[in-house]
């Protein structure tokens, strides 16, 4: 077994060093298709985490009209209290609101504005963010009642622009996953022919198919590992990066709900690695059955 072992490591150290260049080739070919996976895998959970804050943050505002009577004002805080699809519902005065305008619209806008035509306004959490839709079906046409209103359209914007950008990473990453494992296929071919002489030998003093095998498969093996733990690298680097700046930046930014955890990173190399080892491996099973003839 000791014999064997050594075996290995020696024909397969001088295979990959016999074809230097296009191995460094492979080796970086899938280095950057794998950092393109993990990336991919990093914005869908880091998507995920900001979905579920914006959830947590969504609110449906039901808007009171400035005339609205303190009966119709109670009577649909009543409502809202016993509606199943919200919680934590509070209610923000028209002076609350004015002074929350004045944050929001430019010095322009808000000078032509007045208190008393602010309107008060409810607010919300829904259970799930669709459950906005039915306070707003419910709600429209009250007596006392603006308009009731959620921005459910900005968190589909906000999923859709994270669906195509994670979606284009994955279409660049798939083609040049293929392209790594048609390197590495041509660097297993290159070996196979460098050495067809000494395989013959080793067939007609009777080595085994899987005894002439398996050095080639430990060269894919090795390539795609290689390349994988330095995309793994560069990932956790990025996100050690990311790490350190967010601490500048506002909890409710786009940034800072994208962070992932110390678990979800490891998730995440982990499938990169395992990746590698299988465009490795599929690679050199591929040249082995197409141009080894044992």
């Amino acid at each position: 077994m000791a014999s064997f072992s050594q075996y290995v490591v020696k024909e397969t150290t001088t295979n990959l060093w016999r074809n230097r260049v296009t191995t460094v080739a492979a080796i970086f070919t899938v280095m950057v298709s794998l950092f393109l996976v993990g990336g991919s895998l990093i914005l869908g959970q880091g998507a995920s985490n900001a979905e579920i804050k914006w959830q947590q943050g969504t609110l449906v505002t039901v808007w009171m009209a400035p005339n609205a009577t303190s009966q119709e004002i109670n009577a649909i805080r009543s409502q809202l209290d016993s509606f199943p699809y919200v919680h934590d519902c509070y209610y923000q005065t028209q002076l609350q609101d004015y002074e929350e305008a004045k944050h929001l619209l430019t010095a322009t806008e808000f000078s032509v504005l007045k208190p008393e035509a602010i309107p008060s306004s409810i607010r919300c959490i829904p259970n799930q963010p669709q459950d906005a839709q039915l306070v707003i079906k419910k709600f429209t046409g009250q007596p006392g009642v603006l308009i009731p209103t959620a921005p459910t359209q900005a968190l589909k914007n906000q999923q859709r622009t994270i669906a195509i950008a994670q979606w284009s990473v994955l279409i660049i990453a798939s083609v040049l996953l293929v392209s790594s494992a048609v390197l590495i296929l041509n660097t297993i071919r290159m070996a196979i022919f460098a050495r067809k002489r000494e395989v013959a030998v080793m067939k007609l003093v009777g080595a085994t198919n899987w005894f002439i095998r398996v050095p080639f498969i430990f060269e894919g093996l090795l390539q795609g590992l290689i390349g994988s733990l330095m995309a793994g690298g560069l990932l956790w680097a990025g996100e050690w990066f990311w790490h350190s700046k967010s601490v500048n930046w506002a909890p409710d930014t786009l940034g800072s709900q994208m962070l992932l955890t110390s678990w979800q990173l490891v998730w995440c190399e982990l499938v990169v690695i395992f990746l590698g080892m299988v465009i490795g491996s599929i690679g050199s099973a591929i040249a082995i059955r197409r141009f080894l003839d044992v």
